[in-house]
């Protein structure tokens, strides 16, 4: 998945025992630290890792749904602190975008890798400025742009904030495991307005929609123990918003799990692990790569339950091509047992 993407990236020694004690040459992720805005929406380059990921579903004037997803990620390498040299790579940046278009049938997706300099690709301080190429998510006060080129497709998109940020875990310290060490920064911004236009098979559409942003930023591994994870960002149909993920064991089981919920009066809620249950439903076998992926689940969050059921099954993100990343990643609808739409957002699955 993406996430994992970046941590596999940023490993550059093996953990000694769970954690080390400090994360090194980066700065840390601490409790208590007061998340601003819009001074923390840009790149903070001392910590290892970051990212911008905005996904969301669009419909054209026919009536017919699409998802998409554009994420930029940022790699700080410590070891090219010393180096003087202009072409030293301290900072790289990777971008992944893609569409699921139920025509096609399958994702539609491309992705970027560059070193951050020369004019080329940056990711700035500040605010939501980040590029890589012709490749960028633009922020403009309340206001959020994407545009990706690939040969496949184009987006054109913007997004207007509705609400405040989310702010993850405890007022934006989101921890990922048993040991607080394995923490991010982390805040979403759900019921995004979405105008602009896709582009396809040499065809441009006009398409609006609701899109959901993720900014998380951290300096630590994951726990070994995790193997993967699973996550959901859900912008419910009345208004509300739904975070939960949970960090996966190698038998499959939850060594961790967490999230938030917002009402659609704006009451904020975080989820403590026992709150939040991932249950795997029914499996798909991508013929490309062979790896078998549930994309139907049931999920319990708190006092709510929701089905989860993709837009369609082939969404699966092979990046083999530049960061040897596979991951299935995927517009889905949350329904009521009763099979009433309760929303609708993304899943990713390592």
């Amino acid at each position: 998945m993406n996430r994992r993407t970046c941590l596999r990236l940023l490993a550059a020694a093996p953990l000694m025992g769970v954690f080390p004690a400090r994360a090194g040459p980066f700065a840390e992720v601490i409790p208590g630290y007061a998340l601003r805005f819009p001074a923390d929406e840009g790149s903070h380059p001392a910590y290892r890792t970051e990212w911008w990921y905005v996904t969301g579903w669009l419909r054209d004037d026919a009536g017919l749904e699409r998802g998409f997803q554009v994420t930029f990620f940022r790699s700080r390498i410590a070891a090219a602190d010393d180096n003087p040299s202009a072409f030293a790579p301290k900072q790289l940046l990777f971008a992944h975008a893609g569409l699921s278009d139920p025509v096609v049938g399958h994702l539609l997706h491309d992705e970027r890798a560059a070193r951050e300099g020369f004019g080329l690709a940056q990711a700035e301080a500040g605010a939501v400025r980040v590029w890589i190429g012709d490749w960028s998510l633009r922020q403009e006060g309340g206001t959020y742009r994407a545009q990706v080129r690939s040969p496949d497709f184009a987006l054109e998109l913007s997004f207007r904030r509705t609400q405040p940020p989310l702010l993850n875990g405890r007022d934006g310290f989101s921890q990922k495991g048993p040991d607080p060490r394995a923490a991010s920064y982390y805040y979403s911004l759900p019921q995004l307005d979405v105008s602009g236009s896709v582009a396809r098979a040499g065809r441009e559409k006009r398409v609006r929609g609701r899109a959901w942003l993720d900014h998380e930023w951290s300096s630590e591994m994951l726990d070994p123990r995790a193997v993967g994870w699973d996550w959901i960002g859900i912008n419910l149909a009345d208004g509300g918003a739904l975070m939960a993920f949970r960090m996966r064991r190698p038998d499959g089981t939850s060594l961790w799990s967490g999230g938030t919920l917002r009402t659609r009066e704006g009451k904020t809620r975080s989820l403590a692990p026992a709150e939040v249950r991932f249950v795997p439903g029914r499996s798909w076998t991508s013929p490309g790569t062979g790896i078998s992926y549930p994309v139907e689940w049931s999920v319990r969050v708190g006092d709510v339950a929701i089905h989860l059921s993709p837009l369609m099954d082939d969404q699966e993100n092979d990046a083999r091509g530049s960061v040897g990343a596979v991951y299935w990643e995927g517009a889905v609808r949350a329904l009521s047992a009763d099979g009433r739409t309760l929303g609708r957002g993304y899943l990713e699955l390592t």
